[in-house]
């Protein structure tokens, strides 16, 4: 029989928070009060964290019985005072960005299209393959060089206002 698993278990992995390890977590607090959920990392790092700044615990035993490395401790608590608990949680898996379309590719991508007149973004990906041997969707050129040409737009205006003005 497949087990039924808990709504907050279920929430908890939709927002990104649910601990992959809650038996690591051996810290008194969170074994004898239902109120600590083990399998909320958002939860367990800031006790982690509050523990050593506010109860002045040791990094490192702090760190083991919430089920954690020191490096990972240092992580969170530079997390918490950059960001608050939002900080804590995890970033989302995956690239954060267009890796393969760099600037250069890009810059390239506009020279083509600037020296055929009858070459559309959607021609390009071809063309990128064969020059730097990275396969590339059409709709994703198109975007990154949308993302290109209104960045360079934004720069240039700035420089007109000031030129405008004298500056």
């Amino acid at each position: 029989m497949a087990r039924r698993r808990d709504p907050k278990e279920a929430a908890l992995a939709a927002a990104r928070c649910l601990n992959p390890h809650p038996e690591q977590v051996t810290d008194a607090d969170f074994l004898a009060s239902e109120f600590f959920d083990a399998r909320d990392t958002v939860q367990v790092k800031y006790e982690m964290v509050r523990k050593v700044r506010a109860g002045g615990a040791p990094v490192t035993e702090a760190a083991a019985a919430f089920g954690y490395s020191r490096p990972a401790y240092y992580a969170a608590a530079a997390a918490l005072e950059a960001s608050g608990l939002e900080g804590l949680v995890p970033a989302r898996p995956g690239p954060r960005g267009g890796h393969k379309l760099t600037e250069e590719v890009l810059a390239w991508a506009e020279e083509q299209l600037a020296a055929d007149p009858g070459l559309r973004p959607a021609g390009l990906p071809g063309l990128i393959e064969d020059a730097f041997g990275v396969r590339v969707h059409p709709r994703s050129v198109e975007r990154a060089l949308d993302r290109r040409r209104e960045r360079h737009s934004k720069s240039r205006g700035t420089d007109r206002t000031q030129d405008e003005e004298g500056g």
